[in-house]
């Protein structure tokens, strides 16, 4: 009897003790014993710390305005399982899902396959089923032994480097930076978004032998009349509107994305007058949920998946640009996260801290104790209350904050996807 796909997941947790298991002999072996089958015309893989998400949505979005048929394969979800995996735009269903788990279990014998192995494997297999222009394919931790990295990328993308999963990857960002740049190909091409990239990134893709473009030196943005310009070492020269994605980085985001595009050449899907009609169209009309996403209401609830020192100075860019007051912030974090970081980051924006325990949704969360107790080390004065979960510390910040203020639900994807839950009820 087939299982359901609530039923498949739970499974998938049990085959393997360790829920991140790096390595690419599992995932490799069953992957060929099922036909390893291409999976698109054209393969982009996007690796880096933060801006990955956002990254993949710019392409699949440019993309399709473009006319191409799009996979993407992105991590972790939000709402349902079913976002990780998108043909053109369109979440996989369950069906489709069971059906695919079904051919991986055949082929994978005794193999014990992490929860996402068992994901990536369901992804490729999903796209090479599709008669698929481009596959997107993002990286969920690192990337040299990372589960995707058993496919060879025409183009690989590392958007950003910086200090995050420090126990899998490394003390720093030279050798993050080395683990990221494993997803280069010798000859291909390699898009490094990071505008101050570590020498140990630079070093590694050189001897990947990869093709390297830098922003900033091999493409580049400047204001334009109404918008912004993205400028390339050849010449090309592309007039864009703003993305409708918040952040100021998300420019930064979008150049990086149009830079792998351009980088596919004669012989991707979207010549250089098609990428330049297809980026106009899209940039306005891009959505990725949680990425500072208005929820709404008033006080006005603002949602962001932003979980290291690098994303929470993205953060506070943005609190600064829009000149706001002081938000309540509803903040949640896992054990292996850089919470004094995130917290010194923000601190001058926040005007007090909900700290959520997310140690009821996975054993890696930080009880709120431990929260409150990093937050009197790094701000010590600042205001804040506990709850044992998102919701309450929400509801709480809702009833406190007052209208006309704001509310910041972040520091996990566990607290976005409690906020988001929340407002669809």
């Amino acid at each position: 009897m087939s299982r359901t796909l609530a039923e498949w997941l739970s499974f998938q947790e049990r085959v393997n003790v360790r829920s991140i298991e790096l390595g690419l002999d599992r995932v490799r072996t069953v992957w060929q014993r099922m036909g390893a089958p291409v999976l698109a015309r054209h393969v982009i893989t996007v690796g880096g710390t933060n801006g990955k998400g956002s990254t993949v949505a710019l392409l699949e979005a440019i993309l399709r305005a473009g006319g191409a048929r799009t996979g993407c394969y992105t991590s972790p979800h939000l709402l349902r399982y079913n976002e990780r995996i998108r043909i053109d735009g369109v979440d996989a269903d369950d069906a489709a899902l069971v059906a695919s788990f079904e051919r991986i279990e055949a082929a994978r014998g005794d193999l014990p396959l992490t929860y996402f192995e068992f994901g990536t494997l369901a992804a490729l297999d999903v796209f090479a089923r599709e008669p698929l222009d481009v596959a997107v394919l993002e990286v969920g931790l690192g990337g040299r032994l990372d589960a995707v990295n058993i496919i060879d990328a025409d183009v690989a993308v590392v958007t950003t480097v910086d200090l995050d999963h420090m126990d899998w990857l490394g003390p720093d960002r030279d050798v993050i930076g080395r683990e990221k740049a494993g997803i280069a190909r010798a000859g291909r091409p390699v898009i490094v978004g990071d505008m101050s990239p570590p020498q140990g990134l630079l070093d590694a893709l050189a001897l990947a032998a990869a093709r390297v473009e830098r922003a900033g030196i091999d493409f580049q943005v400047e204001p334009g009349a109404d918008g912004w310009r993205w400028i390339h070492r050849d010449g090309t020269r592309l007039d864009l509107p703003q993305p409708s994605l918040a952040a100021p980085v998300q420019i930064a985001n979008a150049a990086t994305a149009i830079a792998a595009l351009h980088a596919l050449g004669e012989a991707g899907p979207l010549d250089i007058q098609q990428l330049h009609v297809a980026a106009r169209q899209a940039l306005p009309r891009v959505r990725v949920p949680a990425r500072l996403q208005s929820l709404g209401g008033d006080p006005e609830v603002i949602v962001d998946v932003g979980h290291n020192p690098q994303a929470a100075s993205a953060l506070a860019q943005w609190f600064e640009a829009q000149g706001l007051a002081p938000v309540h912030a509803v903040y949640g974090a896992l054990a292996d996260k850089d919470v004094d970081g995130v917290m010194r980051a923000v601190g001058a924006h926040v005007a007090k801290w909900h700290l959520a325990g997310l140690d009821g949704d996975t054993p890696r969360g930080l009880p709120a104790s431990a929260l409150a107790e990093r937050l009197g080390a790094n701000l010590p004065g600042a205001e804040f209350a506990t709850y044992t979960d998102v919701a309450t510390a929400l509801d709480a910040a809702r009833g406190q904050a007052g209208a006309g203020a704001r509310i910041l639900a972040f520091g996990s994807f566990f607290v976005a996807a409690a906020a988001l839950a929340e407002s669809n009820r």
